[in-house]
């Protein structure tokens, strides 16, 4: 009894610990289940299964919304008040936000084999605990002193539209209606995660640059970062109304404009240092990202020919935010359990790893040939990585600080 008082008092000292173990198992789970239904799917191993939602779908709505928001509601509850000298968020605040998440998560996956009414349950569930972390983080943006709230007010209104992308899930659980779906894959990636993903790096990477490179010069700057945002809302404006053969118009841009700020936060010196150097190699997938995502929308727009087929997607989801989110959720577990802020060797080679991934996966839809045999690589790949990563960060959640101080 007094083990498991004490591995409570651990998850619950602060609002990371919790949501980042949570996250960690997710992300396992998930791809597990993402193998079991691409090896049954292509006659790999087992046969296909039926589940009660298009498992296309149930991946999208498994990751977006399912396995990021553990981490981002994480991190934001811990820098938040930071950022903005606010008031700390409650324990009961960030564990009821965590177990509704978790829980939604869980009935989510029951649904899939047993009745479609368990996942709409879970889906509610999640869309709750939503609205919980959005109230608090909002509630801090708007009682703390007035200062610079740029980054805040940007990562507020991705995280409300990431509330209308749930709810509009939930609503084609119930009704079907496919616009609603469009609706909500589109505004996971474009008004809420890439936003939010965007915004942070803006603020943090050239922060933490500053502090371990010699003679760095900080650029932050936020008419750019306004430009592209004003790209981004246009891009999955487009995608919403079917309207493809356009995107090149703003994905070159801001593909371009990606590029720079790689170059003006020093991608290169960044390799010194593998704990910032990972943050800047997962930057760097967001400028490939949009170049690809250019490259495809004006070949089809000059022969009508829809090459690369998820290329692009993936190499946004897998190299940029899986990638971000490993080297965020790395620093801020080191740094808040005592930790020197060092990335070991073996953390890097993990991290190389989801590198490798975005490749296959990337090279799957070049290569329609083996496409069903790369998916199921990068499927396993991820797996592996992101697992050993879970496996030697996750214990630290639940155990106290090395250096013997609260949080």
């Amino acid at each position: 009894m007094t083990q498991q008082l004490t591995i409570r008092d651990h998850l619950c000292a602060a609002p990371h610990r919790s949501l980042f173990l949570a996250g960690a198992l997710q992300g396992v789970l998930t791809i597990l289940w993402w193998i079991f239904d691409l090896t049954g799917r292509y006659g790999i191993a087992g046969s296909i299964t039926t589940w009660n939602i298009a498992s296309t779908w149930a991946h999208a709505f498994l990751m977006v919304y399912g396995f990021f928001p553990f981490f981002i509601f994480g991190f934001l509850f811990t820098t938040y008040p930071n950022w903005m000298n606010g008031e700390k968020v409650k324990p009961r605040e960030y564990i009821t936000t965590c177990t509704l998440l978790a829980a939604g998560v869980v009935l989510f996956y029951a649904g899939l084999l047993t009745h479609k009414s368990i996942s709409i349950l879970g889906a509610e569930l999640i869309l709750i605990g939503w609205s919980i972390a959005v109230y608090v983080l909002i509630r801090i943006l708007l009682t703390t002193p007035a200062q610079d709230k740029r980054h805040a007010r940007v990562i507020s209104i991705a995280l409300l539209m990431g509330w209308l992308g749930v709810a509009a899930y939930l609503l084609w659980l119930v009704t079907e209606s496919q616009v609603t779906l469009n609706f909500a894959r589109h505004a996971g990636m474009w008004f809420f995660l890439l936003p939010i993903v965007l915004t942070v790096s803006h603020r943090m990477i050239p922060f933490f640059s500053s502090r371990v490179l010699d003679n760095y010069e900080m650029v932050r700057p936020f008419w750019l970062l306004w430009w592209m945002l004003a790209c981004i809302a246009a891009h999955g404006s487009l995608l919403w109304l079917e309207l493809p053969t356009y995107l090149w118009i703003v994905d070159f841009p801001l593909a371009g404009s990606a590029a720079y700020l790689s170059y003006r936060w020093g991608l290169p010196r960044s390799l010194q240092v593998s704990l910032l150097a990972v943050l800047h190699i997962s930057f760097a997938w967001f400028g490939v990202a949009m170049a690809l995502y250019a490259v495809q929308s004006l070949i089809y727009f000059t022969s009508g020919n829809l090459l690369l087929g998820l290329a692009p997607l993936h190499a946004i989801g897998i190299g940029f935010f899986s990638g971000m989110i490993l080297a965020m959720a790395s620093r801020v577990t080191l740094g808040h359990s005592g930790r020197p802020l060092e990335l070991d060797r073996f953390t890097w080679l993990l991290f190389l790893g989801f590198q490798g991934t975005a490749i296959i996966r990337i090279l799957a839809d070049i290569i329609p040939a083996i496409a069903p045999i790369l998916y199921v690589l990068a499927a396993l790949i991820w797996l592996i990585c992101f697992g050993l990563w879970a496996a030697k960060f996750a214990p630290i959640y639940w155990r106290a600080r090395i250096d013997g101080k609260s949080g």
